[in-house]
């Protein structure tokens, strides 16, 4: 996996965050960054804050306060729809996708910022990536497989050709065969210099392609480092990998 973290611009900025659910504190005050062209992972527990700092950033939730800046842009003032004309991209667990339009249909809604001439060019350069998605095109989302679905929710996020990618559980639900078929789609957007955040209930396969990691805990950052190191931390293998 190539080191993209050295020398690398951040691109996403997070300080001090605060997100609140009614009287519930979610984020208690996180900071982090992701940098150009890196996978960042957010490991933690069901209710750890993962979900809700990425729909903070897209400020689906609005934070309380504190600062999220895109490019030195700060979003937390912007409207939904025009952070992702700015180039933030959220694939929300569960999916998703209209079942009841084709995946060309699909494919085409979430081109909805880009000019019509430029249109075909994106679906097609997203559809390389997912031939499986080819094959289907005239069919209607709703039939597609848990996999299928989840390769058309990203697809559809990529024909925007985002400035960062926020994947929020792409493994939740699938067979283990179609976890796998995700991940290596994960991974080649890596290595084509997709930068990505992604949130993941499989820590191990997390760690595995990303750069970096941050662990939270009831809406903390708990620790920080490469996925590496992560990934041999006694703490987080015997909390987080299920090692003993």
């Amino acid at each position: 996996m190539p080191d993209r973290s050295r020398n690398a611009m951040s691109l996403l900025h997070i300080e001090n965050l605060h997100t609140y659910y009614g009287h519930i504190h979610a984020l208690k005050g996180i900071s982090l960054d992701v940098n150009e062209g890196e996978v960042v992972t957010l490991i933690g527990a069901n209710g750890a804050g993962k979900s809700t700092t990425l729909r903070s950033i897209s400020n689906i939730v609005k934070p309380r306060s504190g600062t999220i800046t895109l490019d030195g842009k700060p979003l937390q003032t912007m409207l939904p729809h025009d952070i992702t004309r700015l180039g933030v991209c959220h694939v929300p667990e569960g999916r998703h996708i209209f079942p009841l339009l084709t995946v060309r249909e699909n494919l085409e809604v979430g081109a909805f910022t880009i000019p019509q001439s430029d249109v075909e060019r994106r679906i097609e350069k997203t559809l390389h990536i997912f031939p499986r998605l080819r094959e289907r095109l005239t069919q209607m989302g709703g039939t597609l497989s848990g996999g299928e679905q989840q390769m058309l929710a990203i697809a559809r996020g990529l024909v925007l050709q985002p400035r960062i990618l926020l994947l929020d559980e792409p493994s939740m639900g699938l067979a283990p065969v179609l976890v796998d078929s995700i991940f290596d789609i994960i991974r080649e957007l890596h290595a084509n210099g997709t930068t990505i955040l992604l949130v993941e209930q499989n820590a191990r396969l997390a760690l595995q392609v990303a750069d970096r990691g941050y662990i939270l805990q009831t809406g903390s950052i708990v620790l920080q480092d490469s996925a590496k190191a992560l990934s041999e931390s006694e703490t987080v293998r015997k909390v987080y990998l299920g090692e003993m």
